[in-house]
């Protein structure tokens, strides 16, 4: 029969039984499946035995069709307008969010990917920013959205991949509540105003300052590359720092469209640090992307293909531009729109962690 054909000659020996001290295992392999042919009736039942020795292995998008889940890992930590906090609904605990809309997305583009006859469920898991790499590597999600550079020295562990952006003008930016700080740094980019290399006149105007930093985010890896001078407190999360009274904070660098968001809807006595031509203090340049394992090449190119879609049909502008640029009430989103999440995570969810001084560097 055609199955006994592609299982003998399955090893490029044209038919010939495997020889050899190697090939012990799948010889013994072959004469079960020998006997079972005697024994069992019709091709179908010895494909059944073929299947059952050797499990026809699938795909990761196929396995997701097959479930009818995506499993996404997202921030625990509010990092708006990118994640807010959860909100209790009467549809229960929600979380809402540009990079949850896009979550959304995917989720309806998996479900026509998959033949549109049952949807795609994403099955959201809210955990610190640190550890969504652990996860992922450990096989518990099929990818992470939480506003990731892709393209930053050191911020990609080994065994992961970053998507084409969906995010394009992100970069490190900085905020402090001292107009005296503000001033001196301004001070000091204006004595630096010749100098051609940007990162030494990022260095020498933030040198002896505190600065606070989210833990394993753009900013700490930045401040731990480059900010030997100043004195460097590294903060569980971005609400964490803002409250943090002792010690005391002169600035705190993160993401600039955060701070831009933040700096004008939730802590207004924060603002943002400028140059001496008032334009933004914007340390480097980054870009957001979704991660997933290395080798889950099929959904690589699926998300590839999606994001340039997206792109190229004006979509992904128009979900930066709702959540960036609209006025709307959070709470009212994630009422009408936000993803749901196990509702035994929402006392971490509020736990904002505390800062501590970095180690030596």
């Amino acid at each position: 029969m055609a199955i006994e054909k592609s299982v003998s000659g399955g090893n490029g020996s044209r038919g010939k039984a495997p020889t050899g001290r190697g090939n012990s295992g799948a010889g013994a392999v072959l004469l079960l499946l020998v006997l079972l042919s005697t024994l069992l009736p019709g091709c179908g039942l010895v494909f059944d035995a073929v299947e059952l020795v050797y499990p026809l292995t699938r795909d990761e998008v196929t396995t997701i069709c097959a479930n009818g889940q995506i499993r996404v890992g997202i921030s625990v930590e509010p990092f708006r307008p990118f994640v807010f906090p959860a909100v209790y609904t009467d549809e229960g605990v929600r979380v809402t969010g540009l990079d949850v809309e896009l979550i959304r997305e995917v989720a309806g583009a998996l479900t026509a990917h998959c033949g549109g006859q049952q949807p795609i469920v994403p099955t959201l898991h809210l955990t610190r920013f640190r550890d969504l790499f652990i996860g992922l590597n450990e096989g518990h999600l099929d990818l992470f959205v939480s506003s990731f550079s892709g393209n930053v020295p050191g911020g990609s562990p080994a065994g992961l991949w970053s998507s084409s952006p969906y995010f394009h003008n992100g970069g490190i930016g900085a905020m402090t509540r001292s107009p005296d700080i503000a001033e001196k740094v301004r001070t000091r980019l204006r004595s630096q105003s010749g100098q051609t290399d940007t990162l030494a006149a990022m260095k020498h105007s933030l040198s002896g300052l505190t600065v606070a930093v989210q833990n394993r985010r753009t900013a700490h890896l930045y401040a731990e590359a480059n900010l030997r001078d100043s004195r460097l407190l590294v903060c569980d999360s971005l609400p964490a720092a803002v409250e943090t009274t002792e010690p005391h904070i002169d600035v705190i660098l993160t993401d600039y469209p955060i701070l831009q968001y933040v700096t004008t809807r939730v802590w207004p006595d924060w603002h943002l640090l400028v140059r001496p031509d008032g334009s933004p203090l914007i340390l480097t340049r980054e870009s957001f992307s979704i991660v997933t394992g290395e080798e889950k090449r099929r959904l690589q190119w699926f998300l590839n293909n999606w994001l340039h879609r997206l792109e190229e049909t004006g979509r992904l502008a128009q979900m930066r531009t709702r959540w960036l640029d609209e006025d709307y009430a959070p709470t009212r989103r994630a009422t009408e729109e936000g993803l749901a999440f196990e509702v035994s995570k929402v006392p971490d969810h509020y736990d904002q962690g505390q800062c501590r001084l970095a180690g030596k560097r």
